[in-house]
């Protein structure tokens, strides 16, 4: 074992206690491997636990003595109420040092087998250019950068995301996109709920619930509407689109362009037809092919959906991959997720930020349309860099050639004799056998080949090209049908075919795209990678500080754990792929689920829903269901606290669940005595409740299993939010506190980067009652016996990036993930014992400590000063460091959360910058600075204001740029001054704007 585990675990873990005999906190020590067996003096010295905790050893003791404490036991029994401390270790693995798991990987790594697969369905093949690779996948500056709410130091994330917006918009010919949802399947889904809200908004008396869907769209995305739609009470009829009936009950349509069979229709009658009756067209459409084929625009759809993935993302066996959703200006304040807009800052300059309903749910939670909260932004960013590098004629070149060598397939195979179902395609041909025999020696000639080809029923074989397909691959392909057929090609001369479109002439694109010069001026490396540089400098990342934002845990995204994410063995698979060919993924799958139900307590896992928000809604299905289960349909209340995350009542109505709200008291715990007559109130309809632990305020409520006690009581269950597991993991867990069922945002506690928004993943874990009732899909066998209908695109939401959560488990061990937990509620402890003697703490616990976040009262400073939380937030800026969250779950204050990774020495850089604006704030209250006219109130200070001719301010320049010292050797500058968010709300443009409008801005 090693010695850095520390000698302050828990007394009474008498077994692991006994084997350790530690030096890690010893003063000015540095830690040693004692061994304890004959086999332990051949162990590496080295230890992942050491890398991740940012305290030294020496550290520990002082920041102990600020909080007041003698010991990290001590805390932890100050913190945690001793009637849910769970004092038995985890169980299951042992640490592994970083070179030790990369080498076992690599073995888990090489069970896959990098077939072919041309099984299409939406995830392709692509090459994602090697700039694009290093350059932002592979790149910290990118990928550890948060949710761009603070538009001064995200203006590279917020531009190339609004690149991708444009991107998306130029080629569906529709005005209106956002920055990106999570896959096909829920965007589809998302767009059901949009258009459905805009019928009832613009006819409050209409009726109209039913959804017409064509037989011939992806059957992942017929499942996901179905799950979605039951919530909703909308009613789903999927039909051939001739068979179409619209009447005054069809609010939308739903249709695949091209369809699932490869077949290009059109579609201009049936939106003709529709908007007679004022409803909409939905138009699920393959981006690639929208660089040949007429835009949905164009022909009358008001919604496009889709992915992304074919831009350059990689298959990754299913994720993560960016979906786009664009529409028409009539949706506009109803779009779902996040819109990057185009404002102005303090000077007139043009600034960028997150426009409109960018945080709805937070502001209308029962009442919100969406429950969207994570976007796939690191992989939007990639995909809209993908049309940036490569510029409206070699993408066009790209899908030519893409759509040739699917002409070319076609020919060899009419030569054996087989004719393709549809005369028109772009790239995927679907084929009719003769019967079983011969679709079993198809299937059986392509697995040897190292080929999947989509076998859609006993009928028919389909096969979909890509970007990486080339004759060589064509050729190959057609080998497989002559060892499957016993025949053989007269001749095969690929260069002198002559090779005509198989597109419909009236649907042949002409139209222009991607106009705007940053799509044509970037194609040289050079060129691209100084642009993506110049980008990531304008924003603050992970790379830059620490960014303490509460609920969010920013925390390491090490190295390690994200390198075997760009492996081929993980990121060359296609979602659908025979499961003997995933042994590596499903062996990871497999010991993450029990490493995540050992850390919760819970029996099972799903790993389906693909955010945090999207675990919520499934816990909440399969409660539902659950209840259902057992004559109990009717349950239909979820009773969530006022302090929830929005998203959590967002979540409730689309689950079809009316909320009731609770109270909470002064201390931010959940009011007791409301909360009794609310559930005795509703406890014949009682589903759930929904509670964060620790709570949203930062503190380990004292009755939680007192409440879950009397949910269960009443017949309900309950739901735990777990996105502040980084205050659990170890010490207590939320089967033993009395929940049924918990989601993990794995992009928070386990370590996956949050990518200026998303990836994210939101897996549920439930106990054994819940168990058959995980959600199923309709391609791969997952879920239980009686599981609800998918949730997500793929069986396993966004999968390659599991791989980075497994390997933050794997190299930190049980008992490092533990320790990791300690030492986070350590550092804000720390934080809020150095703070607290400059500001009003708002919550603590009995005993005066914070979990692993704690919230600052910022609102005596507008009531006294005028001086608004964004005052103090965005001087922040100027001290280089992001804010924290603002003005959530509080109106007014500021949530605080360290991470476990952070240093003793940035935790008190930290400290100094907000007591040095407490003096700015105390200069104010004296008279010694403006009202007005001070550095709070103009903050953040750019580098052009302050080398300005002018200076109009009364107070320094040197005061605005340093104020401490400490800056002169290492200063992030913003971008922007504070940007005007009034302004980009009411003029709202997001789209990359031209040129000029930049000139006059600036001019």
């Amino acid at each position: 074992m090693y010695a850095c585990f520390g000698k302050h675990l828990k007394n009474n873990w008498k077994d692991f206690k006994s084997s350790l005999k530690s030096s890690y906190f010893e003063a000015g020590k540095t830690p040693v491997l004692i061994p304890q067996k004959n086999h332990c003096m051949f162990k590496h010295p080295d230890s992942f636990l050491q890398r991740h905790l940012g305290p030294a050893p020496s550290d520990v003791k002082e920041m102990l003595a600020t909080i007041g404490v003698s010991s990290l036991d001590e805390l932890i029994d100050h913190t945690i109420p001793q009637q849910i401390q769970h004092h038995s270790p985890l169980k299951g693995w042992e640490a592994m040092t970083e070179h030790e798991f990369l080498k076992e990987l690599k073995k888990i790594a090489a069970k896959n087998k990098e077939f072919t697969s041309y099984i299409g369905l939406g995830y392709y093949d692509c090459i994602t250019p090697s700039p694009i690779l290093r350059n932002i996948f592979e790149n910290p500056g990118w990928y550890t950068q948060y949710t761009p709410y603070q538009a001064e130091i995200s203006q590279g994330r917020l531009e190339a995301l609004l690149n991708f917006q444009t991107m998306v918009s130029d080629l569906t010919a529709l005005p209106v996109a956002n920055a990106s949802l999570l896959d096909e399947a829920t965007a589809a889904a998302e767009a059901m709920a949009m258009c459905l809200n805009q019928k009832r908004k613009k006819d409050r008396k209409s009726e109209a619930s039913t959804l017409l869907v064509a037989d011939t769209c992806l059957p992942q995305t017929l499942e996901v509407i179905r799950s979605r739609a039951k919530g909703m009470g909308v009613e789903v009829k999927v039909a051939a689109v001739e068979d179409f009936v619209i009447d005054e009950s069809v609010f939308a349509a739903l249709v695949q362009y091209p369809d699932v069979e490869g077949r290009i229709r059109e579609y201009r009658a049936l939106a003709d037809r529709l908007h007679q009756q004022a409803a909409y067209l939905i138009v699920a459409a393959d981006l690639m092919s929208l660089c040949l084929l007429q835009a949905p625009g164009e022909f009358g759809a008001d919604v496009a959906v889709g992915s992304t993935q074919r831009f350059g993302v990689p298959l990754g066996y299913g994720g993560p991959h960016a979906a786009y959703f664009a529409t028409t200006e009539d949706f506009l304040r109803l779009l779902p997720g996040r819109i990057i807009g185009v404002s102005v800052d303090a000077e007139g300059k043009p600034a960028m930020r997150m426009t409109l309903q960018t945080r709805e749910q937070h502001i209308r939670r029962d009442k919100a349309t969406s429950n969207i909260c994570t976007a796939q932004a690191l992989l939007a960013i990639m995909a809209g860099m993908y049309a940036v590098y490569h510029g409206p004629r070699r993408l066009k070149a790209i899908a030519h050639r893409i759509h040739q060598m699917s002409c070319l397939l076609e020919q060899g195979l009419i030569q054996l004799g087989l004719q393709p179902v549809h005369a028109h395609f772009f790239d995927t041909l679907r084929l009719p056998v003769s019967g079983p025999d011969q679709l079993a020696a198809i299937r059986e000639a392509a697995l040897r080949a190292g080929i999947n080809f989509y076998y859609p029923d006993a009928q028919h074989v389909q096969l979909s090209l890509d970007e990486c397909t080339g004759p060589e691959a064509v050729r190959e392909i057609l080998g497989v049908f002559e060892q499957a057929l016993g025949k053989s090609l007269s001749q095969w001369e690929p260069e002198g075919m002559q090779l005509s479109d198989r597109l419909p002439g009236a649907l042949v694109r002409t139209s222009d795209y991607l106009t705007h010069p940053v799509f044509n001026t970037y194609h040289s490396e050079t060129a691209l990678m100084r642009y993506m540089k110049r980008l990531e400098n304008k924003d603050l990342a992970l790379n830059t500080a620490m960014i303490p934002l509460g609920s969010c845990t920013m925390k390491l995204n090490a190295a390690t754990e994200l390198m075997p994410v760009s492996w081929p063995e993980f990121n060359h698979i296609h979602p659908f792929v025979p499961l003997d060919q995933v042994e590596g993924y499903q062996q990871i799958i497999r010991e993450l689920g029990e490493m995540l139900c050992e850390i919760t307590g819970f029996d099972g896992i799903s790993f389906q829903p693909n955010s945090g928000a999207q675990g919520e809604y499934t816990g909440l299905m399969v409660i539902q269901a659950y209840h259902e289960s057992r004559g109990e349909g009717h349950r239909n209340v979820a009773i969530v606290p006022a302090s929830a995350h929005g998203t959590n009542p967002a979540s409730a109505v689309m689950a079809g669940m009316k909320v009731v709200v609770v109270k909470t008291d002064e201390q931010g715990n959940i009011d007791l005595e409301d909360l009794r007559t609310k559930v005795e109130a509703h406890s014949e309809q009682l589903a759930a409740l929904m509670i964060t632990y620790p709570s949203t305020h930062g503190v380990f409520e004292e009755a939680v299993k007192e409440i879950c006690e009397l949910i269960h009581a009443h017949g309900g269950l309950v739901y735990m939010d777990g996105a502040n597991m980084n205050a659990q993991v170890g010490l207590t867990n939320p089967a033993f506190i009395g929940a049924d069922v918990c989601h993990l945002n794995l992009h928070k506690t386990f370590s996956i980067p949050h990518g200026g928004g998303g990836p994210g993943m939101g897996p549920i874990c439930v106990a054994a009652h819940l168990l058959p009732f995980l959600p199923g899909h309709p391609l791969v066998p997952v879920g239980g016996e009686q599981g609800i209908s998918a949730v997500a695109a793929t069986p396993y939401g966004s999968a390659s990036i599991l791989l980075i959560s497994y390997a933050y488990l794997k190299l930190l061990g049980s008992q490092g993930a533990t320790e990791a937990t300690r030492y986070a509620i350590l550092n804000a402890n720390y934080l809020k014992a150095r703070l607290q003697q400059h500001y009003s703490i708002l919550y603590e616990g009995k005993k005066g400590c914070v979990a692993h976040e704690f919230i600052i009262d910022l609102r005596e400073f507008k009531h006294k000063l005028g001086l608004e939380v964004d005052d103090i937030t965005k001087r922040l800026i100027d001290y280089g460091f992001h804010a924290p969250t603002v003005s959530w779950p509080v109106p007014g204050t500021i949530m605080i959360e360290p991470t476990e990774s952070e240093p003793k020495e940035e935790l008190d850089r930290f400290c100094e910058a907000m007591i040095s604006i407490r003096e700015e704030i105390r200069e104010v209250e004296l008279g010694l600075a403006h009202a007005e006219d001070n550095v709070l109130k103009h903050s953040p200070h750019t580098l052009s204001m302050l080398t300005a001719d002018e200076w109009p301010h009364s107070y320094s320049r040197q005061k605005a740029a340093y104020p401490l010292p400490s800056l002169k050797g290492s200063k992030f500058w913003p971008a922007v001054a504070r940007v005007n968010n009034t302004y980009g709300d009411r003029n709202v443009v997001c789209t990359c704007p031209p040129v000029e409008a930049y000139e006059q801005a600036m001019g």
